[in-house]
Parts: structure tokens; C-alpha cells; sequence
């Protein structure tokens, strides 16, 4: 149980489940909250999972998914209108998505404002114009009092571009790892090993980039492989075009034992918000070589793997990988679970919210 008394909160998610990065954040704290005897509901279109003990889940339905402003505004609206038809007294209404009635927000990823840095033609249109308007409500809104951000590398791109917000942004929650299947401790061979590539958006993670990297380790490994998980292996065929084996396509793979089965984990994003895939690594005991774009780089210390320059040299990349492969110390285990995630929200929900109407 947690300290002090149960603190009511409403989150609104447009789907709730592990079906997706920030959908399973909002999955894992709603439980954890349940857990430590908060009450929780969720608003959503659809539920993806039976619901967890002691979390009451409300579907809106689903909107067409595209134009994807559209589908936000539409989502918006209809939990705004739940929200005036059941007025929730004392209750925190923690905003997953681009919403303009709640008291939280969790930004997620990548802030939208930078493309103001763009020249005019590629920022005049209707689509451009929606999202920075629906970004600047969900931050700005006279009933937000506190935005959270899920790594510090969103928390300086959202008080770069929105200065206005400095007193209601917190310090950083990021996700937490559930324990899954330890990488056992084992020598990498000379000419062999595994490296594991894990995302659905393989460009902006940077999957070009490994298959170059890892197509150079092959010269002086000839039996070393690259496993990608995550999208689909039509899609990303062509970039193994010529490659003679020496590399596997899983496509979309939610098996936690995968990360035990790789010697190291590639991730050269050239921008993530925050990184799960990483922290899934780390937490199986495996080292990573990333990209400082990623939002959980500071947590990645020398003894865990390394972090370049997203623009750093192939041959640098290539060392970075070689030093992790050759090593013969195991990483230090990653550890922060769900219950941390859930305290340090509700300590949020406490100090910046405090006591509403009705409480």
C-alpha cells in the first residue's frame, strides 16, 4: 500500500493494453496505482486487455485512425464530453494523449513544435497547424498543473519550445522494466554473436544504419548475426538484399526471452524519446551501444555499454560494438519496476495537484 490516502485518478489513453510503447506505460502504471490501492479509471476507444484488478475501464469507441489530428481531436472531445456528463469529484484526470480538460499529462514523445524550425512550405498546412494547436492545449491549459515527462531529453525539447510551462514541468518519470529472462553470462566467439536490433519504426531507430554496421563487424566476424524484431520482414527485406545469411527477421515478437538470446543490443536512433528497448536490454543483463538521441542515455553508464554521437563514423560504431562483444564482464542489471513509476506519480498527483473539489 502506498503512504498516506488513496489518491483517485482518470487516465485517458486512446488505446489501453501493451500494444505499443507509451499504450504499455499507461498499462503498467494504471496496474501499479490499482495495486498500491488507488482507485483508477480509464477512459479509451478500445480496451486491447482485459481489464486489471481494480482499474474500471470505460470504451468511447474507436474513431477512423486517420487524419491522426483528426482522430485526437475527435478523442479529445469525446472525453470531455464523459467528463462533463459524470463530473468526477476528486478525481486527478491524467491525460495520455492531446486532450484539454485534465490536470496531468504524461508527454511521451517527441514534442511536435520543432517543425516551427522548418522552412514555410514544409509548415503551412491544416495537418501542421492541428497538431501544434492540440500540443499547445495539452500543455497550456488553464486546468494543467503539472506536465510529466517521460525522459530528460523531452523534458528540454518541451522547455525549449514552450518556456511558459517551466513551473508546471516536473522532473522526468520513466518507464519501468518488468524482470524478464537474465542473459546468461557467456563468452561472445571470436568470429561469431549475436546482435539484436528491437523496434516497430526501424527508420527513425536507425535499422540502416545497424545493417551497415553490423555488414562491417561481419568482415572480421564472418559468423556473426543481426536479429531484427519489430517490423515487418517484407518491409525491411530489401535492406539485407546483399547479404548471403548472417542475419534473421522476426518480425513483431513480444517474447521477454528474446533479450537472453542476444550478445548485444544495437540501437543508433537517430531520435527516441526515451528507449524501452534499451532498458529491456539492460535489465537482462545485456550491453547496448546507442545513439545519444535517446532519452535513456544518461542511464547508460560505462559499465552497461556505450553511447556515440548519432552522427558518429560507421568505424566508430563498429569499435563500440567490437569492445562490447569482446568484453568478459557481464553489465550490471538494470532495475526499476512499475511500483517506483506508480510512487513517484502519485508523489506528483500530492505535491502538484493536491487537493481538488470533492475530495
Amino acid at each position: 500500500m502506498s503512504h498516506g490516502p488513496p489518491v483517485p485518478s482518470l487516465h485517458a489513453v486512446r488505446r489501453y493494453g501493451p500494444v505499443g510503447g507509451m499504450e504499455r506505460y499507461v498499462w503498467e502504471l494504471t496496474r501499479a496505482l490499482a495495486d498500491a490501492g488507488h482507485p483508477v479509471t480509464v477512459l479509451c476507444e478500445r480496451s486491447h486487455a482485459p481489464a486489471p484488478a481494480g482499474v474500471a475501464v470505460h470504451e468511447l469507441g474507436e474513431v477512423a485512425p486517420r487524419p491522426r489530428w483528426l482522430a485526437l481531436l475527435r478523442f479529445s472531445r469525446r472525453v470531455a464530453r464523459w467528463l462533463r456528463d459524470r463530473p468526477q469529484l476528486g478525481v486527478i484526470v491524467h491525460s495520455h494523449e492531446r486532450l484539454g480538460v485534465h490536470h496531468v499529462t504524461t508527454f511521451h514523445g517527441p514534442p511536435f513544435a520543432p517543425v516551427r524550425e522548418r522552412p514555410w512550405w514544409r509548415r503551412a498546412s491544416l495537418r501542421v497547424a492541428m497538431h501544434l494547436y492540440l500540443e499547445r492545449r495539452e500543455l497550456c491549459a488553464p486546468s494543467v498543473r503539472a506536465v510529466v515527462p517521460n525522459s530528460p531529453l523531452i523534458a528540454q525539447v518541451l522547455l525549449r519550445h514552450y518556456p511558459q510551462i517551466a513551473r508546471r514541468l516536473t522532473a522526468p518519470v520513466p518507464p519501468g522494466v518488468a524482470p524478464g529472462p537474465q542473459r546468461p553470462a557467456r563468452a561472445v566467439p571470436a568470429d561469431g554473436g549475436v546482435i539484436g536490433f528491437v523496434g516497430r519504426e526501424w527508420r527513425r531507430k536507425g535499422l540502416e544504419q545497424a545493417v551497415a554496421v553490423v555488414a562491417e563487424l561481419r568482415r572480421k566476424r564472418p559468423h556473426l548475426e543481426l536479429w531484427v524484431a519489430g517490423p515487418p520482414p517484407d518491409e525491411v527485406a530489401p535492406l539485407f538484399a546483399a547479404w548471403r545469411g548472417g542475419f534473421r527477421l522476426l518480425g513483431w515478437s513480444a517474447d521477454p526471452g528474446l533479450y537472453a538470446q542476444i550478445d548485444l543490443l544495437l540501437h543508433p536512433a537517430g531520435a527516441e524519446p526515451y528507449g524501452m528497448v534499451v532498458a529491456e536490454a539492460m535489465a537482462a543483463a545485456v550491453p547496448v551501444v546507442i545513439s545519444d538521441r535517446c532519452g535513456i542515455a544518461a542511464e547508460v553508464g560505462a559499465e552497461s555499454g556505450r553511447v556515440l554521437p548519432a552522427d558518429a563514423l560507421v568505424s566508430d560504431w563498429v569499435a563500440a560494438c567490437e569492445s562490447q562483444l569482446a568484453r568478459t564482464d557481464p553489465p550490471p542489471r538494470f532495475a526499476r519496476d512499475w511500483a517506483q513509476v506508480a510512487r513517484e506519480q502519485v508523489a506528483i498527483y500530492r505535491e502538484r495537484v493536491g487537493r481538488l473539489p470533492g475530495a
